[in-house]
Protein backbone atom coordinates (compact mmCIF):
# COMPACT_ATOMS: atom_id res chain seq x y z
CA UNK A 1 0.00 0.00 0.00
CA UNK A 2 3.24 2.50 1.00
CA UNK A 3 4.95 1.79 -2.33
CA UNK A 4 1.30 2.59 -4.48
CA UNK A 5 1.01 5.86 -2.32
CA UNK A 6 4.64 6.74 -2.81
CA UNK A 7 4.11 6.13 -6.86
CA UNK A 8 1.50 8.01 -6.74
CA UNK A 9 3.36 10.74 -5.05
CA UNK A 10 6.50 10.27 -7.62
CA UNK A 11 4.50 10.83 -10.50
CA UNK A 12 2.61 14.23 -8.71
CA UNK A 13 4.12 17.55 -10.08
CA UNK A 14 6.50 19.09 -7.60
CA UNK A 15 4.16 21.87 -7.29
CA UNK A 16 1.17 19.79 -6.64
CA UNK A 17 2.69 17.66 -3.70
CA UNK A 18 3.60 20.91 -2.20
CA UNK A 19 -0.11 21.52 -2.31
CA UNK A 20 -1.14 17.98 -1.08
CA UNK A 21 1.59 18.51 1.70
CA UNK A 22 0.25 22.33 2.96
CA UNK A 23 -3.11 20.77 2.85
CA UNK A 24 -2.54 17.78 5.01
CA UNK A 25 -0.97 20.23 7.64
CA UNK A 26 -4.47 22.31 7.55
CA UNK A 27 -6.85 19.27 7.16
CA UNK A 28 -4.35 17.92 10.54
CA UNK A 29 -5.06 20.99 12.39
CA UNK A 30 -8.82 21.17 11.57
CA UNK A 31 -9.40 17.61 12.41
CA UNK A 32 -7.84 18.12 15.85
CA UNK A 33 -10.29 21.48 16.50
CA UNK A 34 -13.22 18.84 15.49
CA UNK A 35 -12.41 15.96 17.54
CA UNK A 36 -10.77 17.92 20.65
CA UNK A 37 -12.27 20.82 20.12
CA UNK A 38 -16.03 20.00 19.93
CA UNK A 39 -15.72 17.81 22.81
CA UNK A 40 -15.24 20.39 25.13
CA UNK A 41 -17.24 22.72 23.42
CA UNK A 42 -20.00 20.68 24.14
CA UNK A 43 -18.92 19.73 27.63
CA UNK A 44 -18.26 23.66 28.13
CA UNK A 45 -22.20 24.41 26.46
CA UNK A 46 -23.59 22.04 28.88
CA UNK A 47 -21.94 23.19 32.15
CA UNK A 48 -23.19 26.79 30.71
CA UNK A 49 -26.61 25.84 30.06
CA UNK A 50 -28.30 27.78 26.98
CA UNK A 51 -28.62 30.98 28.27
CA UNK A 52 -24.97 31.51 29.25
CA UNK A 53 -23.65 29.72 26.40
CA UNK A 54 -25.71 32.46 23.98
CA UNK A 55 -24.68 35.05 26.21
CA UNK A 56 -21.12 33.95 25.06
CA UNK A 57 -21.78 33.22 21.74
CA UNK A 58 -23.99 36.80 21.42
CA UNK A 59 -19.76 38.31 22.30
CA UNK A 60 -18.45 36.23 20.55
CA UNK A 61 -20.51 36.81 17.37
CA UNK A 62 -20.45 40.83 18.06
CA UNK A 63 -16.33 40.72 18.03
CA UNK A 64 -16.03 38.66 15.02
CA UNK A 65 -18.05 41.38 13.03
CA UNK A 66 -15.46 44.06 14.01
CA UNK A 67 -13.03 42.11 13.17
CA UNK A 68 -13.12 42.45 9.13
CA UNK A 69 -12.69 45.88 9.98
CA UNK A 70 -8.99 45.05 11.81
CA UNK A 71 -8.20 43.00 8.96
CA UNK A 72 -8.70 45.33 6.72
CA UNK A 73 -9.06 42.84 3.96
CA UNK A 74 -5.72 42.71 3.06
CA UNK A 75 -5.67 38.92 3.64
CA UNK A 76 -5.17 37.71 0.11
CA UNK A 77 -3.76 40.85 -1.35
CA UNK A 78 -0.85 40.10 1.02
CA UNK A 79 -0.53 36.66 -0.24
CA UNK A 80 -0.69 37.84 -4.16
CA UNK A 81 1.24 40.37 -3.46
CA UNK A 82 4.29 38.03 -1.53
CA UNK A 83 3.93 35.62 -4.23
CA UNK A 84 4.56 37.92 -6.89
CA UNK A 85 7.08 39.94 -5.24
CA UNK A 86 8.66 37.81 -3.21
CA UNK A 87 11.85 40.21 -2.72
CA UNK A 88 9.90 42.97 -1.15
CA UNK A 89 8.36 40.52 0.96
CA UNK A 90 9.68 42.34 4.77
CA UNK A 91 8.22 45.83 3.09
CA UNK A 92 4.84 43.79 2.25
CA UNK A 93 4.66 42.51 5.46
CA UNK A 94 5.45 45.33 7.77
CA UNK A 95 3.02 47.69 5.99
CA UNK A 96 0.59 45.62 6.21
CA UNK A 97 1.63 45.24 10.48
CA UNK A 98 1.09 48.53 10.83
CA UNK A 99 -2.30 49.55 8.88
CA UNK A 100 -3.70 46.54 10.94
CA UNK A 101 -2.82 47.48 14.17
CA UNK A 102 -4.06 51.06 13.60
CA UNK A 103 -7.22 49.54 12.38
CA UNK A 104 -7.05 46.63 15.50
CA UNK A 105 -7.63 49.75 17.83
CA UNK A 106 -9.77 50.99 15.95
CA UNK A 107 -12.13 48.58 15.88
CA UNK A 108 -11.73 47.66 19.82
CA UNK A 109 -12.60 51.47 20.12
CA UNK A 110 -15.96 51.18 17.84
CA UNK A 111 -16.98 47.49 20.01
CA UNK A 112 -16.31 49.16 23.44
CA UNK A 113 -18.55 51.90 22.47
CA UNK A 114 -21.69 50.48 20.49
CA UNK A 115 -21.33 47.38 23.16
CA UNK A 116 -22.27 50.09 26.05
CA UNK A 117 -24.90 51.89 24.31
CA UNK A 118 -26.80 48.89 22.86
CA UNK A 119 -26.62 47.40 26.32
CA UNK A 120 -26.31 50.41 29.10
CA UNK A 121 -28.17 48.34 31.35
CA UNK A 122 -26.65 44.78 31.26
CA UNK A 123 -22.76 45.14 32.87
CA UNK A 124 -22.24 41.20 32.48
CA UNK A 125 -22.80 41.93 28.34
CA UNK A 126 -20.70 44.37 28.70
CA UNK A 127 -17.93 43.10 30.05
CA UNK A 128 -18.34 39.69 28.41
CA UNK A 129 -17.85 41.62 24.89
CA UNK A 130 -14.92 44.01 26.12
CA UNK A 131 -12.88 41.08 27.10
CA UNK A 132 -13.84 38.90 24.13
CA UNK A 133 -13.06 42.38 21.68
CA UNK A 134 -9.37 43.13 23.47
CA UNK A 135 -8.35 39.97 20.76
CA UNK A 136 -9.13 42.53 17.79
CA UNK A 137 -5.76 44.67 19.63
CA UNK A 138 -3.79 41.59 18.36
CA UNK A 139 -4.53 41.03 14.83
CA UNK A 140 -1.65 42.72 13.01
CA UNK A 141 -0.25 39.72 13.31
CA UNK A 142 -2.00 38.09 11.21
CA UNK A 143 0.45 39.04 8.29
CA UNK A 144 2.51 35.94 9.20
CA UNK A 145 -0.38 33.47 8.58
CA UNK A 146 -1.12 35.53 5.16
CA UNK A 147 2.99 35.03 4.32
CA UNK A 148 2.98 31.41 5.79
CA UNK A 149 -0.01 30.95 3.15
CA UNK A 150 1.91 32.61 -0.08
CA UNK A 151 4.97 30.14 0.01
CA UNK A 152 2.34 27.28 0.61
CA UNK A 153 4.08 26.76 4.10
CA UNK A 154 1.13 26.30 6.62
CA UNK A 155 2.64 23.60 8.76
CA UNK A 156 4.39 26.80 10.63
CA UNK A 157 1.46 28.42 11.40
CA UNK A 158 -0.98 25.09 11.98
CA UNK A 159 1.68 23.81 15.06
CA UNK A 160 1.25 27.77 16.82
CA UNK A 161 -2.64 27.54 16.35
CA UNK A 162 -2.29 23.61 17.64
CA UNK A 163 -0.08 25.03 20.73
CA UNK A 164 -2.34 27.56 21.80
CA UNK A 165 -5.49 25.78 21.74
CA UNK A 166 -4.23 22.13 23.17
CA UNK A 167 -3.28 24.79 25.71
CA UNK A 168 -6.36 26.52 26.16
CA UNK A 169 -8.57 23.36 25.96
CA UNK A 170 -7.13 21.52 28.99
CA UNK A 171 -7.48 25.81 30.66
CA UNK A 172 -11.41 25.39 29.88
CA UNK A 173 -11.50 21.78 31.29
CA UNK A 174 -10.11 22.78 34.05
CA UNK A 175 -12.26 26.00 34.05
CA UNK A 176 -15.83 23.60 33.96
CA UNK A 177 -14.13 21.10 36.92
CA UNK A 178 -13.23 23.93 38.96
CA UNK A 179 -16.77 25.26 38.19
CA UNK A 180 -15.65 28.86 36.87
CA UNK A 181 -17.77 31.75 36.22
CA UNK A 182 -18.54 33.21 33.03
CA UNK A 183 -16.32 35.19 32.58
CA UNK A 184 -13.51 33.12 33.19
CA UNK A 185 -14.70 31.74 29.53
CA UNK A 186 -14.59 35.42 27.76
CA UNK A 187 -11.10 35.44 29.18
CA UNK A 188 -9.65 32.19 27.88
CA UNK A 189 -10.89 33.77 24.31
CA UNK A 190 -8.71 36.32 24.46
CA UNK A 191 -5.64 34.50 26.06
CA UNK A 192 -5.87 31.80 23.40
CA UNK A 193 -5.73 34.71 20.63
CA UNK A 194 -2.82 35.76 22.50
CA UNK A 195 -1.29 32.74 22.42
CA UNK A 196 -1.85 32.14 18.87
CA UNK A 197 -0.08 34.98 17.96
CA UNK A 198 3.24 34.23 20.07
CA UNK A 199 3.14 31.52 18.82
CA UNK A 200 2.95 32.93 15.31
CA UNK A 201 6.02 35.32 15.90
CA UNK A 202 7.95 32.54 17.35
CA UNK A 203 6.92 30.35 14.10
CA UNK A 204 8.40 32.80 11.83
CA UNK A 205 11.34 33.65 13.23
CA UNK A 206 12.02 29.96 13.38
CA UNK A 207 11.36 29.50 10.05
CA UNK A 208 14.54 31.91 9.08
CA UNK A 209 12.67 34.99 9.08
CA UNK A 210 13.38 37.98 10.73
CA UNK A 211 10.24 40.87 11.75
CA UNK A 212 12.87 43.35 12.55
CA UNK A 213 13.47 43.46 8.65
CA UNK A 214 10.15 44.54 8.58
CA UNK A 215 9.82 48.05 7.47
CA UNK A 216 6.56 50.19 6.15
CA UNK A 217 6.18 51.73 3.42
CA UNK A 218 3.64 55.00 2.36
CA UNK A 219 3.30 54.47 -1.33
CA UNK A 220 2.70 50.63 -0.51
CA UNK A 221 0.12 51.50 2.03
CA UNK A 222 -1.91 53.36 -0.18
CA UNK A 223 -2.11 51.20 -2.77
CA UNK A 224 -2.68 48.29 -0.77
CA UNK A 225 -5.70 49.94 1.03
CA UNK A 226 -7.14 51.63 -2.89
CA UNK A 227 -7.59 47.96 -4.15
CA UNK A 228 -8.71 46.58 -0.44
CA UNK A 229 -11.14 49.24 0.71
CA UNK A 230 -14.17 47.73 -1.25
CA UNK A 231 -13.14 44.41 0.40
CA UNK A 232 -13.46 46.25 3.77
CA UNK A 233 -16.79 46.88 3.12
CA UNK A 234 -17.97 43.22 1.31
CA UNK A 235 -16.03 41.36 4.29
CA UNK A 236 -18.27 43.74 7.11
CA UNK A 237 -21.40 43.03 4.84
CA UNK A 238 -20.25 39.43 4.97
CA UNK A 239 -19.56 39.33 8.44
CA UNK A 240 -22.76 41.16 9.12
CA UNK A 241 -25.21 38.24 7.05
CA UNK A 242 -22.84 35.48 8.99
CA UNK A 243 -23.19 36.64 12.50
CA UNK A 244 -25.80 39.11 12.58
CA UNK A 245 -28.64 36.47 13.39
CA UNK A 246 -26.81 35.51 16.30
CA UNK A 247 -26.93 39.12 17.52
CA UNK A 248 -30.53 39.53 16.15
CA UNK A 249 -31.74 36.58 18.19
CA UNK A 250 -30.06 38.22 21.30
CA UNK A 251 -31.96 41.45 20.83
CA UNK A 252 -35.56 40.57 19.03
CA UNK A 253 -35.88 37.10 21.92
CA UNK A 254 -33.42 36.00 24.57
CA UNK A 255 -29.91 34.39 25.40
CA UNK A 256 -31.26 31.05 25.25
CA UNK A 257 -32.71 31.72 21.62
CA UNK A 258 -29.07 32.23 20.42
CA UNK A 259 -27.50 29.40 22.93
CA UNK A 260 -29.89 27.00 20.86
CA UNK A 261 -29.01 28.38 17.44
CA UNK A 262 -25.45 28.62 18.20
CA UNK A 263 -25.23 24.84 19.31
CA UNK A 264 -26.40 24.12 15.68
CA UNK A 265 -24.26 26.98 13.68
CA UNK A 266 -21.48 25.28 15.58
CA UNK A 267 -22.18 21.90 14.16
CA UNK A 268 -22.89 23.51 10.56
CA UNK A 269 -20.25 25.48 10.53
CA UNK A 270 -17.31 22.57 11.73
CA UNK A 271 -17.40 21.45 7.83
CA UNK A 272 -16.24 24.51 5.93
CA UNK A 273 -12.39 23.80 7.23
CA UNK A 274 -12.13 21.49 4.75
CA UNK A 275 -13.03 24.43 2.10
CA UNK A 276 -10.40 26.53 3.91
CA UNK A 277 -8.23 24.37 3.71
CA UNK A 278 -7.97 22.92 0.04
CA UNK A 279 -8.44 26.68 -0.86
CA UNK A 280 -5.62 28.48 1.21
CA UNK A 281 -3.23 25.55 -0.39
CA UNK A 282 -4.23 25.63 -3.80
CA UNK A 283 -4.33 29.47 -4.02
CA UNK A 284 -1.28 30.18 -4.73
CA UNK A 285 -1.57 27.52 -7.92
CA UNK A 286 -4.63 29.44 -9.12
CA UNK A 287 -2.93 32.81 -9.04
CA UNK A 288 -0.56 31.33 -10.64
CA UNK A 289 -2.16 29.52 -13.71
CA UNK A 290 -3.98 33.37 -13.90
CA UNK A 291 -0.03 34.41 -15.37
CA UNK A 292 -0.08 31.28 -17.86
CA UNK A 293 -3.71 31.53 -19.25
CA UNK A 294 -7.07 31.94 -18.86
CA UNK A 295 -7.86 28.31 -20.28
CA UNK A 296 -5.90 27.23 -17.61
CA UNK A 297 -6.99 29.54 -14.94
CA UNK A 298 -10.43 28.67 -15.24
CA UNK A 299 -10.29 24.88 -15.35
CA UNK A 300 -8.12 24.80 -11.92
CA UNK A 301 -11.10 26.76 -10.63
CA UNK A 302 -13.76 24.36 -12.13
CA UNK A 303 -12.06 21.54 -10.76
CA UNK A 304 -11.52 23.23 -7.28
CA UNK A 305 -15.21 24.17 -7.14
CA UNK A 306 -16.20 20.84 -8.66
CA UNK A 307 -14.61 19.08 -5.72
CA UNK A 308 -15.88 21.11 -2.87
CA UNK A 309 -19.14 20.85 -3.85
CA UNK A 310 -18.96 16.62 -4.05
CA UNK A 311 -18.15 16.90 0.10
CA UNK A 312 -21.06 19.62 0.75
CA UNK A 313 -23.42 17.10 -0.67
CA UNK A 314 -21.45 13.95 1.15
CA UNK A 315 -22.07 16.38 4.02
CA UNK A 316 -25.57 18.01 3.85
CA UNK A 317 -27.75 14.93 2.89
CA UNK A 318 -27.32 12.94 6.16
CA UNK A 319 -26.98 15.94 8.64
CA UNK A 320 -30.28 16.97 7.22
CA UNK A 321 -31.77 13.56 8.47
CA UNK A 322 -29.43 12.95 11.42
CA UNK A 323 -29.72 17.04 12.60
CA UNK A 324 -31.19 16.48 15.69
CA UNK A 325 -29.79 13.11 16.64
CA UNK A 326 -26.66 14.80 16.54
CA UNK A 327 -27.41 17.86 18.51
CA UNK A 328 -28.75 15.61 21.57
CA UNK A 329 -25.89 13.48 21.28
CA UNK A 330 -23.02 16.58 21.37
CA UNK A 331 -25.02 19.14 23.62
CA UNK A 332 -27.77 17.49 25.54
CA UNK A 333 -31.62 17.22 25.61
CA UNK A 334 -31.75 20.89 26.46
CA UNK A 335 -30.05 21.85 23.10
CA UNK A 336 -32.82 19.46 21.15
CA UNK A 337 -34.77 22.30 19.36
CA UNK A 338 -31.63 22.94 17.56
CA UNK A 339 -31.69 19.85 14.95
CA UNK A 340 -34.26 21.62 12.80
CA UNK A 341 -31.95 24.61 12.49
CA UNK A 342 -29.22 22.87 11.68
CA UNK A 343 -31.27 20.47 9.34
CA UNK A 344 -31.88 23.86 7.81
CA UNK A 345 -28.54 25.75 7.84
CA UNK A 346 -26.67 23.31 6.76
CA UNK A 347 -27.34 23.35 3.21
CA UNK A 348 -25.88 27.19 3.32
CA UNK A 349 -22.63 25.35 2.78
CA UNK A 350 -23.58 25.03 -0.94
CA UNK A 351 -22.30 28.86 -0.62
CA UNK A 352 -19.92 28.83 1.93
CA UNK A 353 -17.58 26.40 0.22
CA UNK A 354 -17.69 27.69 -3.10
CA UNK A 355 -17.47 31.28 -1.62
CA UNK A 356 -13.86 30.74 -0.31
CA UNK A 357 -13.07 29.99 -4.00
CA UNK A 358 -14.49 32.99 -4.99
CA UNK A 359 -12.89 35.38 -3.08
CA UNK A 360 -9.28 34.44 -4.30
CA UNK A 361 -11.01 34.59 -7.98
CA UNK A 362 -12.11 38.24 -6.64
CA UNK A 363 -8.63 39.23 -5.48
CA UNK A 364 -6.82 37.86 -9.05
CA UNK A 365 -9.29 39.63 -11.10
CA UNK A 366 -9.39 42.86 -8.99
CA UNK A 367 -13.01 43.02 -9.43
CA UNK A 368 -13.49 43.87 -5.14
CA UNK A 369 -16.04 46.27 -6.23
CA UNK A 370 -18.60 43.58 -7.10
CA UNK A 371 -17.64 41.60 -3.82
CA UNK A 372 -19.01 44.87 -1.85
CA UNK A 373 -22.15 44.73 -4.06
CA UNK A 374 -22.62 41.42 -3.32
CA UNK A 375 -22.50 41.05 0.40
CA UNK A 376 -24.24 44.41 1.12
CA UNK A 377 -27.22 42.79 -0.99
CA UNK A 378 -26.92 39.65 1.14
CA UNK A 379 -26.29 41.51 3.99
CA UNK A 380 -29.30 43.66 3.64
CA UNK A 381 -31.69 40.73 2.97
CA UNK A 382 -30.26 38.47 5.81
CA UNK A 383 -30.93 41.82 8.67
CA UNK A 384 -35.11 42.09 6.43
CA UNK A 385 -35.48 38.54 6.28
CA UNK A 386 -34.32 38.35 10.09
CA UNK A 387 -36.65 41.27 11.42
CA UNK A 388 -39.67 39.49 9.64
CA UNK A 389 -38.91 35.61 10.47
CA UNK A 390 -37.01 36.04 14.49
CA UNK A 391 -40.12 36.84 16.06
CA UNK A 392 -42.23 34.56 14.76
CA UNK A 393 -39.95 31.49 14.13
CA UNK A 394 -37.03 32.47 16.20
CA UNK A 395 -33.84 30.30 15.73
CA UNK A 396 -35.31 28.31 12.53
CA UNK A 397 -36.41 31.58 10.94
CA UNK A 398 -32.90 32.88 11.19
CA UNK A 399 -31.28 29.91 9.64
CA UNK A 400 -34.22 30.23 6.73
CA UNK A 401 -32.98 34.25 6.39
CA UNK A 402 -29.41 32.97 6.24
CA UNK A 403 -29.80 30.43 3.75
CA UNK A 404 -31.50 32.73 1.40
CA UNK A 405 -29.35 35.67 2.15
CA UNK A 406 -26.08 33.67 1.33
CA UNK A 407 -27.61 32.03 -1.94
CA UNK A 408 -28.16 35.76 -3.07
CA UNK A 409 -25.02 37.10 -2.45
CA UNK A 410 -22.81 34.11 -3.30
CA UNK A 411 -24.78 33.04 -6.32
CA UNK A 412 -27.08 35.10 -8.11
CA UNK A 413 -25.20 38.21 -7.75
CA UNK A 414 -22.74 36.45 -10.40
CA UNK A 415 -25.38 36.60 -12.78
CA UNK A 416 -26.56 40.34 -12.13
CA UNK A 417 -23.01 41.23 -12.75
CA UNK A 418 -22.47 40.85 -16.28
CA UNK A 419 -18.13 39.80 -15.09
CA UNK A 420 -19.13 37.56 -12.84
CA UNK A 421 -21.02 35.67 -15.31
CA UNK A 422 -18.26 33.12 -15.63
CA UNK A 423 -17.86 32.23 -12.45
CA UNK A 424 -21.41 31.84 -11.72
CA UNK A 425 -21.82 29.31 -14.22
CA UNK A 426 -18.88 27.67 -12.85
CA UNK A 427 -20.71 27.64 -9.67
CA UNK A 428 -23.84 25.74 -11.55
CA UNK A 429 -21.81 23.59 -12.78
CA UNK A 430 -20.09 22.69 -9.57
CA UNK A 431 -23.89 22.14 -7.90
CA UNK A 432 -25.20 20.52 -10.70
CA UNK A 433 -22.02 17.98 -9.77
CA UNK A 434 -19.98 18.11 -12.25
CA UNK A 435 -17.01 16.56 -10.78
CA UNK A 436 -19.16 12.99 -10.69
CA UNK A 437 -20.06 13.20 -14.26
CA UNK A 438 -16.52 14.41 -15.08
CA UNK A 439 -15.60 11.21 -13.20
CA UNK A 440 -18.04 8.68 -14.51
CA UNK A 441 -16.98 10.05 -18.46
CA UNK A 442 -13.21 9.18 -17.69
CA UNK A 443 -14.05 5.55 -15.74
CA UNK A 444 -16.29 5.01 -19.12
Amino acid sequence: MSNKLNLVLQKMSPNLRKILSNTSWLLAERVLRMAVGFFVLAWVARYLGADQFGLLNYAISFVIIFTTIAHLGLNHFVVRDSVSELSSKDEILGTAFLLRLSSGILSFLLVTGIIFWLRPDEPLTRIIVVIVASSLLLQEFNVIDDWFQSQVQSKYAVSARNTAFIIMTLVRVTLIQTQAPLIAFALAYLIESALTFLGLVIAYQVSGQKIQAWRGNWRRAKSLMKVSWPLIFSNLAIMVYLYIDQIMLGQLADNKAVGVYAAAVRLSETWPFMATAIVSSAAPSIIAAKKVSETAYYEKIQKLCNFLEIIVYSIAIPMTFLSTFLVVLVFGQDYAPAGGILSIHIWSSLFVFLGYVKNIWIATEELTGFALSASIVGATINILLNIWLIPKYQGIGAAIATVISYGCADYIMCFIYPPARKFGWVMTKAMSLNGIVMILKKNH
